[in-house]
């Protein structure tokens, strides 16, 4: 992308390939003083490159959206502050190996498989913002937060992004499960597996979530040491589904404290352990169409994979996508066969890190290898294109985001998971026919114990 070479890219790949051998044992050091003096310099608070790249359309950083619309309601949707920008061009499959370096195989797989799919482009808008908090957080994580043995999990850190200038693979992706998610709060959405001819059975959902890590309304006091969130999922439709809780405890280092779930089954009317909820086993409701670790496009323990830094580029992403997660369309206007409906996606040129997962020997998943595209100034995954135990390009997943601009924060909007051998998607994270997108909650810890699941269950 540029004709001098990147000092944050080559500082963090030459990491890479010093520690690549001895990665089972990944244990790093946090950076010194100087080099995180770069943040809010050189390199944002987050720690992405502030410049841009005026070649690619790519504009600097100069903090991101914070203005809110004045058409938003609090707790509602998001209406879409870029409104006015013009389409600039579209990528289909006839036109794919023109834009090629911008796009991922995956990408171009889905462009080459649908004639119906096209990625619509937009000016790039760098709207990525966080509270001071996270900033002020970020920048004391850089020179104090160090991986455990083995990479699964860190110290030193209850807010912030846990690696700003990241040293290799394992502790970028850290930084996707370290991102700000918001403080403590409730939403409802709808998921679709749909079928290779566009049939679909919705299943919805209510959430709370109390994210411990990074609470902006939390005293740092009240922020545990190793403690990441508290996560509940009620399924609500269809009746065949409704009354089934899931909780989860996520913790930071897994190794000493490994993911903690339960279910609550409203037939039996009984809470149980749930230790299946991890890894490659199947998503809720999901038609087997996804992973309990694809959720969030990542998320859980990181001791299955090695994790390297291939480099950073400018890819065509899912970004500023208020259209698509509005209430002015309905899901049905969403989802059809094949892929989500593009008239209503928007894609835009950005900066990733690119990091690729290789499933260590001795372990098992269903991906063999995953390779990840994490947007530089949000250090949330965007894309992944994930591969089957013959090396073979298998499922492309992409992440819808927009911002949450009251907040603010980087938010994740509609997830979409491909199968590309049985031409099925699951789409997540519908909220076009829901009036609350983000209802600020009171909940202490007692509200996330197993105990209180079943007096929230009902047949």
């Amino acid at each position: 992308m540029h004709s001098r070479p990147n000092r944050l890219l080559v500082s963090a790949i030459a990491a890479t390939a010093a520690m690549a051998t001895a990665m089972p044992m990944l244990a790093a050091a946090a950076v010194s003083e100087s080099e995180a003096a770069r943040l809010g310099q050189d390199l944002t608070p987050m720690g992405a490159e502030k410049s841009g790249d005026p070649a690619l359309g790519i504009p600097a950083w100069t903090g991101g959206l914070t203005d809110v619309h004045p058409d938003f309601k609090p707790t509602g949707h998001y209406p879409n502050p870029y409104s006015d920008d013009e389409l600039q061009f579209e990528i289909t499959g006839d036109n794919a190996d023109q834009y090629a370096k911008h796009l991922t195989p995956g990408q171009i797989k889905l462009l080459k498989q649908y004639p119906t799919w096209k990625m619509k482009v937009y000016p790039s808008r760098r709207s990525a913002s966080f509270p001071q908090g996270i900033y002020d957080a970020t920048r004391e994580n850089a020179t104090q937060v160090t991986l455990v043995e083995g990479g699964n999990g860190f110290t030193g850190s209850t807010a912030g992004i846990a690696f700003p200038i990241p040293q290799n693979g394992t502790e970028v992706i850290w930084n996707h499960l370290t991102a700000y998610k918001g403080n403590t709060w409730a939403t409802s959405w709808a998921q679709a597996p749909v079928t290779s001819n566009g049939d679909y059975n919705l299943v919805e959902f209510d959430y709370e979530y109390d994210f411990i890590h990074g609470n902006q309304l939390k005293d740092p006091s009240e922020r545990k040491d190793n403690l990441l969130l508290y996560f509940l999922q009620a399924i609500t439709a269809p009746p065949r589904l409704a009354g089934s809780i899931l909780l989860v405890h996520e913790y930071a280092d897994q190794v000493s404290q490994p993911r903690k779930a339960w279910i609550y089954n409203p037939g039996s009317r009984r809470v149980r352990l749930a230790p299946n909820v991890a890894y490659d086993n199947p998503g809720t409701a999901s038609d087997s169409l996804r992973t309990n670790d694809d959720f969030g496009m990542f998320n859980g323990a990181t001791d299955r994979y090695d994790w390297e830094i291939i480099g950073k580029k400018a890819i065509y992403i899912p970004y500023n996508t208020f259209d698509l997660n509005s209430d002015k369309i309905s899901t049905k206007d969403v989802l059809m066969p094949g892929h989500i409906n593009p008239e209503h996606a928007r894609y835009e040129l950005h900066r990733v890190w690119h990091v690729r997962a290789t499933l260590r020997d001795g372990t098992s998943h269903i991906y063999k290898r995953r390779d990840f595209y994490l947007d530089e100034d949000s250090w949330v995954v965007h894309v992944v294109d994930k591969y089957d135990n013959r090396d073979q390009l298998w499922r492309v997943s992409e992440m819808h985001s927009l911002n949450f601009y009251d907040l603010p924060m980087l938010s994740a909007g509609v997830e979409v998971h491909h199968d590309l051998n049985a031409k099925r998607y699951i789409a997540m994270r519908l909220t076009n026919d829901n009036d609350v997108v983000y209802q600020p909650i009171k909940a202490n810890d007692n509200d996330f114990r197993p105990a209180a699941l079943r007096s929230r269950g009902r047949r």
